[in-house]
């Protein structure tokens, strides 16, 4: 302990009096000189005293529908890691079609005495879903945020991808490019995302073009690569040349659809998908697509439940909107002659 001890006064230029006194954790020095300490021992390779490592304050649920989709698995991993500077501990609960619902991980975090939730695409996205879940876990005092879903009958924290804005960046690059038969491949429109994307689908189509039966060129699937198989099929056949899909895993469904077809993209078939997902620009043709801002919208449903449990007042009830990006790539090109 005394060569340890004198290593460290060495080390930062102070008395072994000093160094003793922080490892006790005394009072008498300065917290520039306490900082300096600390840092010396972690430098130096020594183990702190456990009254002064840091602690946890507390457990934070992040409910996720699951970790297949790469664009939940992103936000778990921005949120998990800046919960994680804050000295919260994050708990990744992902959902199973046969197994743990987000009930079940409610019913747990709050038996675990979680001190907050956040939730991502979860039942607060569904417009058939009952809020009371939320509004209970707000009655007890428990600070909730919930990403890309809003509900005014919950007074939560809401942050979300600005979908109309996303939808509206993606027709007009189809637009410039000359398309005018543009299909939409959309998820279920019970969830809110895919309600305002539909909805400014068929308001833009018909700002730009005049009165028409766009809802013809709309059609609703799974957002999966087996959904977006299946509705490009439908629209490719209805003579749509391009083609806005609800998801990037439909986007590659629809890339399927147009090679079974004998169709080249984006020669004779543009598609748009959403979120940019990891791998997006390394498939062939590399995927046109609107990228989510998901390490800012992790960053700001963090800072919200710091302030939250902090007592700072917030935004609670409204719905921080977060404007995605269009990223253009190689599945989207002129809009090929006809006859």
């Amino acid at each position: 302990m005394v060569t340890k001890l004198a290593d460290l006064a060495h080390q930062v230029g102070v008395s072994t009096a000093t160094i003793s006194r922080v490892l006790n954790g005394r009072d008498g020095v300065s917290e520039e000189t306490r900082d300096k300490v600390l840092q010396a021992l972690d430098a130096m390779g020594y183990e702190r005293p456990y009254r002064l490592k840091k602690h946890s304050r507390g457990l934070i649920g992040i409910v996720v529908p699951n970790l297949e989709q790469p664009l939940f698995a992103l936000f778990a991993q921005f949120i998990s890691g800046a919960l994680a500077r804050h000295d919260l501990t994050p708990i990744i609960c992902p959902q199973d079609a046969a197994g743990v619902s987000e009930d079940d991980y409610i019913d747990m975090l709050l038996d675990h005495h979680a001190c907050g939730i956040i939730f991502i695409a979860g039942h607060h996205a569904d417009q058939t879903s009952d809020p009371l879940r939320y509004q209970r876990l707000l009655s007890a005092a428990l600070p909730i945020v919930l990403i890309n879903g809003f509900t005014p009958a919950v007074n939560g924290y809401f942050i979300s991808d600005d979908t109309e804005a996303g939808t509206e960046a993606a027709l007009a690059h189809l637009i410039s490019l000359g398309h005018r038969r543009i299909g939409l491949a959309n998820g279920p429109v019970k969830f809110i995302p895919m309600a305002r994307r539909h909805d400014r689908f068929v308001q833009m189509m018909t700002d730009t073009f005049g009165p028409g039966d766009y809802e013809r060129d709309i059609e609703t699937s799974l957002l999966t690569v087996e959904g977006g198989q299946a509705a490009a099929t439908q629209l490719i056949d209805r003579g749509c040349t391009a083609l806005l899909c609800g998801s990037d895993f439909m986007a590659l469904g629809a890339i399927q659809a147009a090679l079974r077809k004998g169709l080249s993209i984006p020669r004779d078939l543009s598609l748009i998908g959403y979120d940019d997902s990891v791998v997006m620009g390394f498939i062939q043709p590399a995927l046109t697509t609107i990228r989510q801002s998901t390490l800012a919208m992790g960053q700001a449903a963090v800072s919200i439940m710091v302030s939250a449990l902090s007592g700072i007042p917030s935004t609670a009830g409204q719905e921080l909107l977060f404007r995605p990006e269009l990223v253009v790539r190689m599945s989207t090109g002129r809009a090929p002659r006809r006859g």
